[in-house]
Parts: structure tokens; sequence; C-alpha cells
């Protein structure tokens, strides 16, 4: 099977690409923009794999895709291409309007035009899979958990431009028959996660020295899922998910944000101790704007249907990735500058 990955070069899609090419043997061609958060070295471990091909262009070009399309003839799309840091979103929207939501667009079309000159067979095989997150269904309270049919409630611009795209890959099912599945899962970590995120970014200030930043009390809840066990979900789901259907991927590991650090701390004064504890770095900052509460994520329908589970619980991957870490600078300390500075707190609050 020959399957574009859009934001091949990204965190998650990174992780798709090698799991396709080493785990499943597939030949993959990644497609991605190369923003700030695209990084061709998370791809070195498949570079020189003749199953392995990189295509530099961005979502929003009809032409470009066009061309990608009929050069590569793929059996299957997998759709990651997004900005996703809610910070970033808050300060500067126009780029997640831009490429959360034209670009999907233009993908969609692309991808409706190559389908529909397939013959039958190639036709009937061919696979759409957009790949999104639980945010668009807003916050939680203290109980529940989101389905599938839980509704949309987006609060930050970058959960909006998700929701918009979600709304767009199902309309292009129903409307002209596009095979589209769509995935929304919980949060992800584990190796290769751009530095800004909070969980690299806390490991790494804790190395340097740095404040750990918190924002508000750290109540806020998410349910974390080890990427590897995302990229094995997304194969399943556009492998053997129901044309139309949304699945839910979760890890079923809720923790608060506050829980979360100090976890780390706890694993680094372990494995990586110094004069003091690294919990004494911890700092609590101006919460952000629109900051959701609580997200928790049912993946019965994928667990129960498509038979995947998740193989990391989070005390197993989150030991996994600090040691990434701390044996991979060669992938992060070039790229420490450009994640120095949270974004989303907003001047004046």
């Amino acid at each position: 099977m020959k399957i574009i990955v859009t934001g091949g070069a990204g965190f998650i899609g990174s992780a798709v690409c090698r799991y396709l090419v080493k785990d499943l043997g597939h030949q993959v061609v990644n497609l991605d923009k190369l923003t700030y958060a695209g990084n061709l070295a998370s791809l070195k471990e498949i570079e020189d794999s003749p199953l392995y091909s990189f295509e530099k262009a961005d979502i929003c070009d009809r032409a470009a895709l066009d061309e990608i399309f009929a050069r590569h003839q793929p059996d299957a799309v997998m759709h990651l291409a997004a900005e996703s840091h809610v910070d970033r979103s808050i300060t500067g929207a126009g780029d997640f309007i831009q490429t959360n939501i034209v670009g999907t667009y233009q993908l969609l079309e692309a991808a409706r035009a190559y389908w529909m000159g397939l013959r039958d067979a190639d036709k009937a095989a061919f696979r759409f899979l957009h790949v999104s997150t639980d945010e668009v269904y807003g916050s939680l309270g203290e109980d529940g958990l989101f389905t599938e049919k839980t509704p949309y409630d987006p609060s930050s611009p970058y959960s909006a431009s998700k929701a918009s795209a979600d709304h767009l890959a199902n309309a292009w099912f129903e409307t002209y028959g596009l095979p589209v599945v769509i995935s929304n899962c919980s949060n992800n970590y584990g190796p290769y996660h751009f530095p800004e995120k909070l969980i690299p970014l806390v490991i790494l200030n804790a190395l340097d020295g740095a404040p750990l930043p918190i924002y508000g009390d750290g109540s806020n809840v998410r349910d974390w899922l080890f990427v590897e066990d995302h990229a094995r979900a997304l194969y399943t789901i556009m492998a053997k998910g129901r044309l139309g259907e949304k699945y839910n991927v979760g890890g079923r590991n809720e923790r608060t944000n506050l829980h979360v650090v100090k976890t780390i701390c706890t694993i680094l004064d372990e494995i990586r101790p110094k004069n003091k504890p690294y919990a004494e770095q911890i700092t609590f900052v101006t919460d952000r704007p629109g900051h959701d509460a609580r997200y928790a994520i049912d993946a019965t329908k994928l667990e129960d249907e498509l038979g995947w589970r998740a193989g990391d619980n989070f005390e197993t991957g989150i030991r996994k990735t600090i040691q990434w870490y701390l044996d991979n600078e060669w992938w992060w300390g070039p790229l420490r500058d450009v994640a120095q500075e949270r974004r989303g707190l907003l001047k004046g609050k």
C-alpha cells in the first residue's frame, strides 16, 4: 500500500511514518510544508528506506497537491498536517484558519479529484483518514467522557479550526461519497515532541535548572496517549474503520497538569539526580484564556469494533519519554531557541 501522510515531519506524523515503513512495510509519501514544528530529523530512522519519500509542499497549494497525487498514485491519505499549539493560536489565529480549514478543503478536493479518476476496484479501496483532536468537544466537568456523539463545543482558535476541518471532512463523505474516516485523539506525548509542548518543555527546563511553568493551579486534566500507540490506532482506523464514522482515541490516563509535572520531577530525581529536588523549580503562571478544565476520551468504540488497545500506560510511557530526551540531545538541542517562549499568555493578562 502507498500512503500519503500529510504533516509527516511533525510529532505525530513522523511517528506514523516510522510505524508504516519500519513495522508494516508500506510505502509512505511524507507531504510536509516544514513549518517551525516540522523536522526531517524525526525521520532519520527511515530516510534512506526505498519505501519512504518526501515532498515539500503546502496543503493549501492545490496545484502542488494535484501533481503529487498524479505522480505517486496513492492508495490512501492520512491527513495530519495542522497548526496545533493552542497557545500560538491565541496570539496568531490566522495561520490556524489557513492551514487547518483552507488546507483541509484543498486536500479534500485534490483527493476527490484523484479518487474520481480511479478504476472501480482502486476507487473502492481508497481511504482518506482525517486526524483530529478531542479539543473539538470543549471541556468536561469532573465526571463523564467524550464519546463520538458528544456535541462539538470548541473554545480556542485551534480547536475551532479543527472542528471546522472535521465538518468539512464529514461533508465530503456525505455529499460526494469520498471514503472518509475521522479520528479524534487525546493529548499525545513521547519521543520527537516539539519542545514548546508541556512534557518536553518541563523535561528540558528541569535539566537546564529553569522554571517549570504550570498554568493556573495545575488542576486542568488531560487524558495522555503515548504517540506510538496513537500511530497504531490511526493505521487501524484507516485500514479497518467504517466509512463516514469517527473513532475516539485515548489512553485512559487522566492526569492533572500538576501531577504530570511532579511525575517528571520524581523520575528525573531518580535517574538524573542533582543537589535538590526538581520539583523546587515548579512555577505557577497566569492561566491562559479559554483554558479547558478537563478532557477525557471514551475509546470503547475503537477498542470493541477494531480491536485496538493502548500498549503503554502513563507511567511506562512517561519513563520511556524522559529517557529518550536524556539520550537524544542531537535532536532537541537545535530546537530549544525556537521553543523557549511559551505562547498564548496575552499581554496584560
